[in-house]
């Protein structure tokens, strides 16, 4: 088996088909590669391996045309047929040869996500589940052309073949899609030999158990109906050998039937065990917080899809495999609005759009719009829409929680002394929350509202009254949950407001913090990023930046004997507050400032009784809870408020989840014209035509011997 391996391996680079097959996977790559990588920026390097998927379509079978054919009718695997190799061994030798070829193909591949690492952050875990994923699909197309040949004495025959066994299973998923949108047992057998669809999960940067059993699998199946082909001719075939079943129809149909229930049976699987999540942002996978609210679900829910099955959304047709494989109680059902149009009518008298979801328990209902399911953004430069997030979790969960609690929170923001409103992030946060944000003007109201779980006072300009500064103290001690932002702003005397903190002997630092630290502001030393602590308040920012413009320090005590203070964001020693910003000539300390470190975001809870716990929680600039900054730090000051919100949030002892934003974007790289142009030409055009030159030479020598 050795010898035949390197005889074949050897034979195709005495000849220019193994060049051939190197320099054009590696040139057709390199062209991509520039463009997506090099030329616009992209880190993932699946775009470019997704975009020549189809150039084994060309290049396979003219690898494996001759690996068989040209034996055949060259008669020269009779010397092969007759020694003591059996023939499995005979195929797999010749199979390996060209993988190989394949494999050295790859390996160069596999470079390029090292060599984007000189110009940026490259997500490698996703890069290289993409190559793997590019590897196994190109070998089982190989032995695919492999069992091809061995089906005829004419390489132009075998090519050609090859090429339509390759394109049916290029083709399958919308070939079966004519015959059934919603799929069926005939299509789930015929999508057996989808070549391509196994590939997509490693594209999207899952490593797929499922796909690697199915390429596996497939591979072993051609390789074996190979050797059945070849022992066909290897023996004189009587009805007495066929009796045995040296070329036994009955094998063949147990072989395929096996690969067929192995894959659908693979296919059924959990996809928390069988897919396993690379990406950077671990987009497909569920959360502890939802696995936790999961685990504790008892009710029944369904959430119906508004799209036919195999045409729906695969990033959230994923999403819900995995909630529909942590519980019991969830059902996922496909409802294609061609031939149910009316379907969603009874849950909603508003149009939705396709790909939209219907989360329903009872007679409770939640509909969640495709649209919501990805976060966007406009660029104004170009005036196009770029997705930047994905929020399929978030609003799933969120509905969940919404169908399976009777009672829903409010959450008051009070208005009537200047005070900012709520951004679109900010809003969208109480929403994952299922709260109901309402305003409140105390000048109306004798009390704050009964059914209120928290209240916001965002940023006044003016000063409370003391009548309605008391009517939030009250509602403080009767355990109420509190967000204050400061207002750097403000000019007016706000004493009243001031006593509000005070309830928990929290006070606001004079003047606007100035971070001395250069790794820990942005542009301008006004402009914070401060150390962001871990606790529950902060948890879904983990390692993220939080931006923190024009900020107030806030004071407070050591400890209390009955309020706990959790300093949520701190700046560096070296931070001063500028006690006249207006007029400050540097950024560093003068006469009048005071010096650092300052805590700019705290988070109090206080004792009321054995049973009741208040909290506070004081930012020290209402920039903080605004889109602007928020953006700046691709959502993760909403993700600190949506965990600031589930902390105050309970209902019936149920603490509400709320799940951020996963980002959908890339990391650019940063490469310079000349650099991507050099490096493009290099892997293109320069390294192909070497490998190619190097072909032409190796045979032009031979044709003189």
């Amino acid at each position: 088996m050795k010898a035949i391996f390197k005889r074949e391996f050897k034979s195709y680079f005495q000849n220019i088909i193994g060049w051939l097959y190197l320099a054009a996977t590696i040139a057709l790559y390199g062209l991509y590669f520039f463009v997506y990588n090099l030329n616009y920026g992209s880190s993932k390097v699946s775009y470019s391996l997704n975009a020549i998927t189809f150039l084994f379509l060309i290049t396979v079978p003219i690898l494996t045309m001759r690996s068989l054919a040209e034996e055949q009718k060259s008669k020269t695997d009779q010397l092969i047929l007759t020694s003591p190799v059996s023939v499995g061994k005979i195929i797999a030798a010749k199979y390996l040869a060209m993988a190989a070829i394949h494999t050295i193909a790859v390996l160069v591949i596999g470079l390029t996500p090292l060599l984007l690492l000189c110009f940026g952050k490259v997500p490698l875990g996703e890069a290289y589940v993409a190559v793997a994923g590019f590897y196994l699909y190109g070998l089982t197309c190989i032995a695919i052309g492999l069992f091809v040949s061995s089906l005829t004495e004419s390489q132009v025959i075998s090519a050609v073949l090859t090429f339509v066994f390759l394109f049916l299973g290029y083709m399958m998923n919308g070939i079966t899609s004519t015959f059934s949108a919603s799929g069926n047992i005939l299509t789930k057998i015929l999508n057996c030999y989808d070549l391509v669809s196994p590939l997509d999960s490693f594209m999207d940067g899952c490593f797929s158990i499922t796909g690697v059993i199915y390429y596996v699998t497939v591979t072993v199946l051609f390789l074996f109906l190979a050797s059945q082909s070849v022992q066909k001719r290897r023996f004189t075939v009587s009805a007495k050998k066929l009796k045995l079943g040296v070329f036994s129809l009955g094998f063949v149909a147990i072989a395929v039937a096996l690969t067929v229930v192995v894959n659908l049976f693979a296919a059924e699987l959990p996809s928390t065990y069988m897919e396993l999540d690379a990406t950077s942002t671990k987009l497909y996978s569920l959360t502890d917080d939802t696995k936790k609210m999961l685990q504790d679900m008892d009710k029944d829910v369904t959430i119906y899809v508004i799209a036919a099955e195999k045409s729906a959304d695969k990033t959230v047709a994923e999403t819900l495999k995995r909630y529909e494989d942590s519980t019991s109680h969830i059902k996922v059902e496909y409802k294609d609005p061609t031939t149910n149009p009316t379907f969603y009518q009874q849950y909603t008298s508003e149009t939705i759009s396709m790909g939209s979801l219907i989360v329903t328990c009872g007679d409770t209902s939640k509909v969640i719009d495709s649209q919501d399911l990805y976060e966007t953004n406009i660029d104004y430069n170009t005036y196009s829409q770029q997705t930047t997030g994905y929020d399929g979790e978030g609003q799933i969960t969120s509905a969940l929680q919404y169908v399976t609690n009777d009672n829903k929170p409010v959450i008051y923001q009070i208005t009537g002394h200047g005070e900012a409103e709520l951004t679109s992030n900010f809003k969208k946060a109480v929403e994952k929350a299922n709260a109901t944000l309402e305003t409140v003007n105390l000048l109306e109201k004798d009390e704050i509202p009964s059914d209120a779980q928290a209240v916001i006072i965002n940023g006044p300009t003016s000063d409370f009254s003391k009548d309605d500064a008391d009517k939030v103290i009250t509602y403080m001690q009767g355990g109420g949950n509190v967000l204050v932002a400061a207002n750097y702003q403000s000019q007016a005397d706000l004493s009243n407001f001031e006593s509000i903190l005070a309830e928990y002997d929290i006070s606001l630092v004079n003047g606007i913090v100035a971070e001395g630290n250069s790794d820990m502001y942005y542009q301008n030393p006004f402009y914070l990023l401060p150390e962001v602590a871990s606790n529950t308040y902060t948890a879904s920012v983990g390692s993220n930046y939080i931006f923190a413009p024009y900020v107030q320090g806030i004071s407070y005590p050591e400890s209390t004997d009955d309020v706990t203070y959790t300093a949520l964001l701190t700046t560096s020693e070296d931070a001063v507050s500028k006690t006249d910003a207006a007029n400050a000539t540097t950024y560093a300390y003068e006469d009048g400032d005071e010096k650092g470190p300052f805590t700019v975001a705290l988070a109090a809870e206080k004792t009321i009784d054995d049973d009741t716990t208040g909290k506070l929680v004081v930012l020290g600039s209402t920039e903080l809870i605004a889109d602007n900054a928020d953006q700046m730090v691709s959502g993760s000051n909403s993700a600190m408020f949506a965990d600031m919100l589930s902390n105050f949030i309970n209902t019936d002892g149920m603490v509400t989840t709320v799940i951020p934003v996963k980002s959908y974007e890339a990391s650019q790289l940063t490469i310079s014209a000349f650099t991507a142009m050099l490096t493009g030409i290099a892997v293109m055009i320069v390294l192909p035509l070497l490998l190619l030159i190097a072909g032409i030479v190796i045979w032009a020598k031979r044709r003189k011997r």
